[in-house]
């Protein structure tokens, strides 16, 4: 104990001395500078060489210092002592007797910093230091606010003004010895700035108000207020982490002004660097609290570990200060060398010197009528707000890209039965002031008669109009143009009349955004855009071409123009491999020239954080579907998105952020959910070279995207590793093994920096696992891989997990699924800021009880097929901010009440209750009773079984106050059948498996307004007769029903079941007949598997 405590005493010992020559070495550079200031350059050169510890740039000499960091450091002043004045001036109205026995420095202090914001002649980082430790005393000061003094004794309040009091003369002896700028610096800096947030941009669209600002600001926000709520945390250390967050903010408005302005690549590297800078400042943070909370506990095991606890405390601090000023510098840099625009002015920004023309691409008719079945769910969707009982006066524009079928769409609508059925009076405008009535024949008797079939634009006017305000009446415009003239011939009617507008703006005119009801439409899927090609091919395709559907599909991206052209293309072409191959080479060519135009727009109106969004589309493999809820995820754990309001979350915003690009018609959607959902989206061809080379130019990849291995791997880093099983990429024989041309390279500078890595090596047996195990083992041992966010394995076969995985201590998201994985090394609870966990289809079928200590975790996928379990206990401190808990098996064992139900916080929940029959049934009232507890739970997944693993009772309560709830699957025997009319209107999305029901839950589910999607399966309806009323199922597009043998007869009346667009029936063997209802309709896709 002697040698340990000698020991310690000599490391505070150490410590203190070097803390006085930092003191020491300040004051000096200090006294250097007043030096200066005053023209004293011989004698500040003097202190310079009597003290060699000081550097040559402790005292600059004012010709060659670097004005342009005097003037960075300026602008940040002005936000610091503003905010600081601010807060004394809340605390002098608000608890003026904090200041008893300190009021006269108070208000010397106060006035001298009130002078100096004035004239701004002070030495910036020099005053900066006074108005932080002054900002310190006022933060004092609140402790001595009444409400605080009830909770300290005498002597603590005694001690507290003695240190205000020490503080406050300190200050006061600083201020005069602060050092001026000299006399000619100050006649100079009033000239106008260059900077980019004082030109008035008028183009700014800030899309959802997201902006880099918020993006890139707000977590180091969030992380320094969590840093300032720890308890004894120096003001030396505060004032480092607060200069980082005011240096931040004071880039706030150049930020802004950046949104939707054209950068130089130049420009996207800043940004780039900034957000890597930013993020190092959030993690430098995360570490120091973690480090205190470890810190923390130990100095309850003992005086030894509590002092040794203190001592650890210090230097971790000190630590944290070193990484803030560093941190500083870099961020100081970047602000003294900000971008500018490509066009500063706010001109047109046209890229068509390197993107081709953008002018509008004219139209080109096609004889064929319109495909039906491609733009099934669309026309849906108008028809069904075209048909509203609202009277009033509507206009629904059809919003989107050049080529992607706007036109199609609102002819498909003019002509549908319903559409004609209840408009008795429909006009199409088009090509300048050319009026086609669609319905001659019952306008003859009406004052419009004379018009003839092609109208004129003067005189007609006035009759039309007033034809139209007594008439419910279609008008279809399909020019934007004519918008203000047609809206002055309709004024408000309430005869419920309605305007379709096609439009490739992306905002509305301001008199339009009350009265519109706006349609986006988006690229085709893969299927859509299969249906559409063999709508436009004029002859049936012979089955060896149908191996091309997949190319044929994706080389046109999904925009209708280019399907259909191709379409037409290849009915000229001979019907062969070799043709149509030849002929899609040259087309995949040809295609470039049609989508400048929405390229144009990402660089007009997209903003800077939705640019790195699409940024991440590139380290995807070409033409891979990228699952909806993967991208979501990896742009949220590289904070590329921030929640906007207090009950939002990122993933809120990041879903959000990806409808906005599908709707810009930048993503293609390639497969959707049953329910209408996204679940796989890819960037068009084109769109994607085109944007890989632009990532690769912001360094958002760093060097990694289609490289060779000459680069000398030891000066460039990597910031996103991507492996495509590319030989010629540089990280190919790191991954895969093959030394012989970079055996001699450390890995510890390529990947030291590295934030994410994906690995899409799918190849089969136990070499893909084994393979990428030894190279994390490899880089995490050498010091890679310690700043990583991102680890994405999915699809990888049983990778190799090494136990060093632990020392990715700021990962936040750990993808498994689908690895079939079959252990977690025991390191896995040492990554404190894992945020998602996803183990969905692995072979891991118990977790252990350090798992729980993941406190950041918000998210956990476990295997449904392999039984997970977690291991738990009562007192166990379990993360409360999960929002998704899947794939858990709920046992005897496990701790529902008192344990798991202390989740209150849960979004998606599935389970499986199994036990024995015995226990099973209080299992599953503890489990119902906690569901009802989950006021923001968005999907519910429960499934009870027993021991053999066939359907159990389930006893549900009544769900209806579970307003959030959109998707429910239920697999066990339902008791209480009355819970068919107690579901919540918001379900979308509804599966019963097992349920034994005997009444027709048709009655009573075809209430629910918002369902599109219901899937009856395996004898969850016992029943023989099925009836669907009119009126019911207003939004059920699809309808599953699978081995419901008891059915013998389905009814639908006539009308019913509008919408619905996708029937299966599978193994209903009793069910002879299809209602008669259902088999003329047009859109209607059936699918019927008979009983084997």
């Amino acid at each position: 104990m002697k040698w340990l405590l000698s020991f310690v005493g000599g490391m505070v010992a150490y410590s203190f001395l070097k803390m006085l020559a930092e003191y020491s070495k300040r004051k000096q550079r200090e006294e250097a500078w007043r030096m200066m200031a005053e023209g004293r350059n011989e004698e500040a050169k003097e202190m310079r060489h009597r003290n060699s510890t000081m550097k040559m740039n402790d005292t600059p000499d004012w010709d060659t210092i670097d004005w342009a960091e005097v003037d960075d450091s300026k602008d940040l002043l002005k936000i610091v002592l503003s905010r600081v004045i601010e807060k004394l001036c809340v605390v002098w109205i608000q608890e003026p007797a904090v200041f008893v026995g300190v009021e006269e420095e108070a208000q010397w202090i106060q006035r001298e910093l009130m002078h100096a914001r004035l004239k701004y002649s002070y030495v910036p980082e020099q005053l900066m230091d006074v108005v932080y430790d002054f900002e310190d005393v006022i933060d004092d000061l609140i402790l001595r606010s009444a409400a605080k003094q009830r909770r300290i004794g005498n002597w603590e309040r005694c001690l507290l003004l003695i240190r205000i009091h020490k503080k406050l003369e300190l200050i006061k002896s600083k201020i005069p010895a602060l050092p001026h700028l000299p006399r000619y610096y100050l006649l100079q800096s009033g000239g106008p700035s260059n900077y980019i947030e004082e030109i008035d941009w008028s183009d700014i669209f800030l899309i959802h108000g997201q902006s880099m600002a918020n993006t890139v600001v707000s977590p180091v926000e969030e992380k320094v207020s969590a840093l300032l709520a720890q308890e004894a945390i120096h003001p030396y250390t505060k004032k480092k982490a607060m200069r980082v967050l005011d240096k931040l903010r004071s880039l706030n408005g150049f930020l802004k002004g950046l949104e939707s302005v054209e950068l130089d690549d130049g420009g996207m590297v800043w940004m780039e660097e900034l957000s890597h800078v930013c993020l190092s400042a959030v993690v430098a943070i995360e570490d120091f609290i973690n480090r205190t909370e470890r810190l923390t506990k130990r100095s309850w095991m003992g005086p030894s570990k509590g002092f040794l606890s203190a001592f650890g405390k210090f230097k971790s601090q000190d630590k944290l200060a070193v990484e803030m000023d560093k941190i500083y510098a870099k961020i100081q840099n970047l602000s003294i060398h900000r971008p500018t625009a490509v066009n500063p002015q706010g001109q047109s920004r046209n890229p068509k010197s390197t993107l081709g023309s953008t002018a509008r691409i004219p139209r080109q008719p096609t004889t064929q009528e319109p495909d039906l079945a491609s733009f099934g769910d669309d026309v849906h969707a108008m028809i069904a707000r075209l048909l509203t009982d609202d009277e009033s006066f509507r206009v629904i524009p059809i919003m989107g890209m050049q080529g992607i079928g706007k036109t199609t769409l609102a002819n498909l609508i003019f002509n549908h039965k319903a559409v004609v059925d209840h408009f008795p009076f429909a006009v199409w405008r088009s090509d300048g002031y050319r009026l086609q009535l669609r319905n001659k024949e019952e306008l003859m008797e009406s004052d419009l008669s004379q018009l003839g079939d092609v109208w004129s634009y003067d005189d007609e006017m006035q009759r039309l109009k007033a034809f139209l305000i007594n008439n419910r009446s279609l008008i279809v415009l399909d020019d934007s143009h004519l918008l203000y003239d047609m809206l002055e011939v309709l004024p408000d009617t309430l005869n419920g009349s309605r305007m379709i507008l096609t439009t490739c703006e992306t905002r509305l005119p301001p008199n339009l955004k009350m009265k519109s009801d706006p349609h986006q439409l988006r690229l085709r899927t893969d299927e859509e855009s299969w249906a559409l090609f063999t709508h436009a091919l004029k002859f049936s395709i012979p089955p060896e071409l149908l191996k091309l559907k997949d190319e044929i599909a994706k080389r046109c991206g999904g925009l209708p123009l280019l399907i259909v052209k191709l379409g037409e293309a290849l009915s000229h072409k001979d019907a062969t491999i070799e043709e149509w191959s030849t002929a899609l080479q040259q087309f995949h060519h040809d295609q470039q020239q049609l989508w400048p135009n929405t390229i144009y727009k990402i660089h007009k109106d997209l903003s800077l954080y939705m640019r790195r969004c699409l940024f991440y589309f590139t380290l995807f493999p070409q033409d891979f579907d990228i699952p909806a809820r993967r991208l979501i995820t990896l742009w949220v754990a590289e904070d590329l998105v921030q929640p906007e309001g207090e009950n939002e979350t990122p993933e809120d915003v990041a879903e959000r952020c990806l409808n906005f690009l599908i709707a810009q018609g930048m993503v293609q959607v390639t497969k959707k959910k049953l329910n209408g959902n996204v679940k796989m989206v890819r960037l068009p061809d084109a769109l994607r070279q085109y944007w890989s080379s632009k990532a690769q130019q912001a360094t958002f990849l760093g060097v990694h995207t289609n490289t060779r291995s000459e680069l000398s791997l030891g000066t460039n880093k990597i910031r996103r590793l991507v492996d495509h099983l590319d030989e010629e990429d540089i990280s190919f024989d790191h991954i895969h093994g093959n030394h012989n041309r970079t055996s001699s390279t450390s890995l510890t500078p390529c990947y030291k920096d590295a934030l994410s890595f994906l690995s899409f090596d799918t190849r089969e047996e136990s070499k893909p696992g084994e393979e990428v195990g030894n190279f994390l083992h490899q880089s995490i041992s050498s010091g890679g891989f310690l700043v990583l966010l991102v680890l994405d394995l999915e699809n990888v076969f049983r990778p190799k997990l090494p136990e060093a995985i632990g020392k990715l201590t700021r990962l936040r998201y750990l993808g498994l699924r689908s690895t079939f994985l079959e252990i977690l090394p025991s390191s896995i609870s040492k990554l404190q800021n894992v945020q998602t966990l996803d183990m969905k289809h692995t072979c891991i079928n118990a977790l252990p009880y350090s798992i729980w200590k993941l406190q950041q975790l918000r998210h956990l996928h476990l295997s449904g097929s392999c039984r997970s379990k977690l291991m738990l206990r009562h007192d166990t401190n379990i993360p409360t901010i999960l929002q998704t808990l899947c794939g858990l098996l709920v046992d005897e064992e496990t701790p529902v009440r008192d344990g798991l139900d202390r989740l209150l916080d849960i979004r998606k929940l599935g389970l499986t209750v199994s036990s024995k029959q015995e226990a099973i049934t209080l299992q599953l009232q503890a489990v119902v009773d906690w569901v009802l507890k989950l006021n923001q739970l968005r999907s519910l997944r429960l499934k009870s079984i027993d021991e053999s693993n066939q359907p159990w009772d389930l006893e549900l309560k009544p769900l209806v106050s579970l307003v959030n709830l959109s998707y429910i699957y239920l697999l066990g025997r339902l008791r209480n059948p009355s819970i068919m009319s107690q579901f919540p209107y918001s379900l979308i999305d509804l599966t019963l498996s097992g349920s034994g029901l005997v009444e027709d839950p048709m009655q009573s589910l075809d209430k629910l307004p918002n369902l599109r999607s219901l899937k009856l399966i395996a004898k969850s309806y016992l029943g023989k007769n099925m009836l669907c009323s009119l009126g019911g199922f207003p939004q059920l597009r699809v309808l599953k029903l699978w081995k419901l043998e008891q059915l013998e007869e389905w009814n639908v009346e006539k009308g019913a079941l509008r919408a619905l667009r996708d029937l299966e029936i599978r193994f209903c063997r009793s069910l002879k007949i299809l209602p008669a209802e259902l088999l003329h309709r047009t859109l209607l896709k059936i699918e019927i598997i008979s009983a084997q």
